[in-house]
């Protein structure tokens, strides 16, 4: 049982607070059991589970390595208002080639609760792979992680410069679809073809220009009320879903 907040191992683990601290241990902070359950399913490696000191662990979860902690230390170490006392250090998960007909490309979504609900839609609409560009929020953000609902344990995610990937996507007959207003068509008025890469960008600023320049089609998805825009998680399920027919 660990009781001191001043304990080597749990400075380690509020180290996986940051960006810094992931990137340096290879591994990231999981809470709450739907979570633990999602990552248990998948084929990433839990490394340990940290419980509350009253929590009951599953059965299924006493293969893994487990540290118990007290109340004060959970909540040192929590990042969520409501902890339910499980937690859990999971490995990053190196993703392999991309491959699939429908994949998603992120350019510089900086929101984290954007990113996990687009990630979680991705997935639950059936796209095959996501690229995260330069100057995304990282994946492994804790509000990140908490909006995917647990969809980044499901969906190959790889991190990539898309003015290097574009060209490569182009090469494997991939049409570059961009979400952007300027010179776009409807985007159920585009003809579906056989394998699409669908755009999407940051918040403010929408997609970079070199990517649009890129495009075999720019699309955009048309406004019928006072609205100026449409937050981004929104227009990626919309077209993300019309991409699948």
């Amino acid at each position: 049982m660990i009781t001191s907040i001043k304990n080597d191992k749990v400075k380690e683990w509020k180290k996986l607070h940051k960006r810094k601290g992931r990137i340096q241990t290879g591994t990231f902070l999981i809470e709450g059991f739907h979570l633990m359950e999602e990552a248990r399913k998948s084929s990433w490696k839990i490394r340990e589970i940290i419980v509350e000191e009253d929590i009951d662990l599953p059965i299924s979860y006493e293969a893994f390595p487990v540290e118990r902690v007290t109340r004060a230390v959970f909540k040192e170490i929590s990042q969520t208002e409501s902890p339910q006392g499980i937690a859990a250090v999971v490995e990053m998960n190196r993703q392999s080639k991309v491959i699939g007909e429908h994949i998603l490309l992120i350019d510089s979504v900086q929101d984290p609760g954007n990113l996990g609900t687009i990630i979680r839609t991705a997935d639950a609409a059936g796209i095959d792979s996501v690229i995260l560009g330069r100057g995304t929020v990282d994946l492994y953000n804790d509000k990140v992680i908490r909006a995917s609902q647990g969809s980044i344990f499901h969906i190959p995610i790889n991190v990539e410069d898309l003015l290097e990937t574009i060209p490569r996507l182009k090469e494997d007959n991939y049409e570059i679809w961009v979400s952007a207003l300027k010179n776009a068509q409807k985007y159920n008025e585009v003809p579906l073809s056989n394998k699409i890469a669908l755009v999407l960008g940051n918040e403010g600023s929408g997609v970079n220009p070199a990517i649009i320049n890129s495009a075999d089609k720019i699309v955009k998805i048309p406004i019928y009320g006072k609205a100026e825009s449409l937050n981004v998680s929104i227009a990626a399920g919309i077209l993300m879903y019309y991409l699948k027919g």
